[in-house]
C-alpha cells in the first residue's frame, strides 16, 4: 500500500495572500519546491483545501480551480507531482462531509490509490489541517506559516508543530524511518 501526504495549499506551500483569485496571487514559499521534492521520494502527494470564499461568493470554483492548476504546474516544472487536489467549497456551519478535518476526501484518496492513511500524514496551518491526519488514523505536523501564529493557542498539547514546510518535511520523513526500522525490528 501507499503512504500519503494532505498537504494544505495556503499558508503551507504558497503565501496565504487572503482569498485567492488569480494566478499573479500565487507566491510560494522559498522551500516549497525542494522540501516536496524530497517528501514526494516516500509519499504520494495531494493537495487538500479548504475553501470557503466560493460559499462567501467571493471567489468563483473556476477562480480557485485555476490558482490550483497554475500551483499544480508550477509544482511540476520543478519535479514535484501532486496525485489529486480536493476542494471544500463551503462553510464550516453548512456541516458537509467534505470539510477539514473530516476525512472524506483522504477517504477517497485512500480507496482510489490504495493508501495506507495509519502510515500517512497531514500538514497544515490550522488546527483542522493537523487534526484531519489524527482523524483518519495518521499523524499531522503544524506549520508556523500562514495562520500558524495566529492559531498557535489552539492547538491540542501534543501536537507537532514545525517552522514551516521544509521542517514538517524532516519530521515526516524521520517518522517514517523510525516506523521503518520498528517495523523491520
Amino acid at each position: 500500500m501507499n503512504q500519503a501526504v494532505f498537504l494544505d495549499r495556503d499558508g503551507t506551500i504558497i503565501e496565504d495572500l487572503g482569498n485567492l483569485g488569480s494566478t499573479s496571487q500565487v507566491e510560494f514559499y522559498h522551500d516549497s519546491f525542494s522540501a516536496l521534492q524530497r517528501l514526494q521520494e516516500r509519499f504520494l502527494l495531494f493537495l487538500v483545501t479548504n475553501q470557503r470564499c466560493i460559499a462567501d461568493g467571493l471567489v468563483s470554483r473556476k477562480q480557485v480551480d485555476s490558482v490550483n492548476d497554475y500551483v499544480l504546474a508550477k509544482l511540476a516544472d520543478q519535479g514535484v507531482t501532486i496525485t489529486d487536489v480536493y476542494v471544500c467549497p463551503h462553510k464550516r456551519a453548512e456541516g458537509c462531509q467534505c470539510i477539514k478535518p473530516n476525512t472524506y476526501f483522504a477517504d477517497i484518496a485512500a480507496e482510489k490509490y490504495d493508501i495506507d492513511l495509519k502510515k500517512s500524514f497531514s500538514v497544515g496551518d490550522h488546527p483542522h489541517d493537523v487534526q484531519l491526519g489524527v482523524n483518519f488514523g495518521g499523524g499531522g505536523v503544524y506549520v508556523m506559516t500562514g495562520h500558524g501564529v495566529k492559531h498557535f493557542g489552539e492547538l491540542e498539547t501534543d501536537t507537532i508543530v514545525t517552522d514551516g514546510i521544509t521542517q514538517a518535511v524532516d519530521h515526516i520523513l524521520t517518522m517514517d524511518t523510525q516506523r521503518q526500522a520498528a517495523d523491520n525490528g
